[in-house]
């Protein structure tokens, strides 16, 4: 989340419970403090492709260079997320796509590396404003920086690694430089949306679909974007591999927030049913209380809903939300937008590219949803 760019109030101002106060008046329910360790969506078979990795590590040097600041408490502060480790989905993403355009000898432009930075630098700023809203106190098994420096640090942390994906895009391009641009609006657009219907019961699925559109399907989407602008695709490609990263990070944030219902604290890392506990009703959820074949369930879970739940009731809203099939009725959906994103591929890829990439590419929605643990 974009902490700056909407005027939220300070989180350390805030009460551990209750209400706060948003822009225009709007009150917005407060969320409880959260510990962040690690994430169970795993893009596992797409990062074990032959070489990827190769082009990974010039990615993750060229990250620790780029946020170099004059101010070594500013890149101290910059740094830690980077260090820390991560999936680097995003970046993958483009240099996957990368490795697929004509004349790609195995090893990627420096174009495309530096776009892959681009966007993990957003999605980082992204993290860090994030927690600040969250008040979480770990992020990938290290402190997360506001909990070390505090908020403000953690706000102005973000806003630098903001700019400096900023810079980057514009080096590559007034194309790209417009994009990521206007990718940061969607991912604000997308957390508003979210926020501004926390602990609602009547959060539609249209609501929904729009909110992970903006904050997880954008930025993925630009990721692959990128990566075929920078490889030198021609246009339908560009537009096909766009396509493609949309559907995937459909398929990834359903796939996440079906795991917030059926997986364990120890699998996710984090406290199960955290979405619920922050009033943020997800597809299972809103399946759930919309379910007319299982009625009975659908009025307790409504009755649960609509306002903090203390740590009892959360165990019990989880276990509504699995008893009517809802999680099995997201699983479809997702599985929806992964046969989109084979399509997409299938489309982007119809010069007859071929190889491990490729595959990795094209399973990669079906891989998320296969990954989900038995419910």
């Amino acid at each position: 989340m974009i902490v700056r760019m909407y005027g939220w109030p300070r989180v350390d101002r805030r009460p551990a419970s209750g209400w706060i106060g948003g822009a225009g008046g709007r009150r917005f329910p407060s969320r409880p403090v959260v510990a962040y360790r690690r994430a169970v969506v795993s893009p596992a078979p797409l990062l074990l492709v032959p070489g990827l990795d190769d082009d990974l590590l010039r990615v993750e040097k060229a990250m620790v260079d780029s946020v170099k600041a004059g101010d070594p408490f500013l890149t101290e502060v910059a740094s830690h997320l980077i260090t820390a480790g991560g999936k680097r989905l995003r970046p993958a993403l483009a240099v996957a796509v990368g490795r697929l355009a004509p004349g790609c000898d195995g090893s990627v432009s420096d174009d495309v590396i530096m776009g892959g930075v681009a966007v993990e630098l957003v999605h980082l700023g992204s993290l860090y404003h994030d927690d600040v809203m969250d008040e979480a106190r770990t992020r990938r098994n290290v402190e997360s920086v506001n909990a070390r420096w505090g908020n403000l640090v953690a706000i102005l942390a973000g806003d630098f690694l903001l700019a400096r994906a900023s810079e980057i895009a514009a080096s590559l391009g007034t194309e790209v430089a417009g994009l990521l641009a206007a990718t940061i609006g969607r991912l604000c657009e997308g957390q508003v949306r979210e926020l501004a219907q926390t602990f609602d019961v009547s959060r539609s699925e249209e609501s929904y679909l729009l909110s992970i559109e903006g904050k997880t399907a954008s930025l993925m989407s630009t990721a692959c974007r990128i990566g075929a602008i920078t490889a030198g695709f021609p246009r339908d490609g560009v537009d096909a591999f766009t396509a493609f990263g949309q559907q995937v990070g459909m398929v990834f944030q359903i796939v996440d927030d079906v795991l917030d219902v059926v997986a364990t604290d120890e699998e996710l890392g984090k406290p199960a049913g955290n979405d619920l506990m922050e009033g943020v009703y997800t597809l299972p959820v809103i399946r759930a209380l919309a379910s007319e074949s299982a009625s009975a369930s659908a009025d307790s879970l409504r009755k649960l809903l609509g306002n903090p739940l203390r740590p009892g009731e959360v165990a019990q809203a989880r276990a509504l939300v699995k008893a009517n099939g809802a999680v099995g009725d997201a699983i479809a959906v997702a599985r929806g937008y992964a046969a989109e994103a084979s399509r997409a591929f299938d489309s982007a890829a119809a010069a007859g590219v071929g190889g491990p990439v490729a595959a990795a590419l094209r399973s990669l929605g079906d891989d998320l949803i296969e990954n989900l643990p038995p419910n």
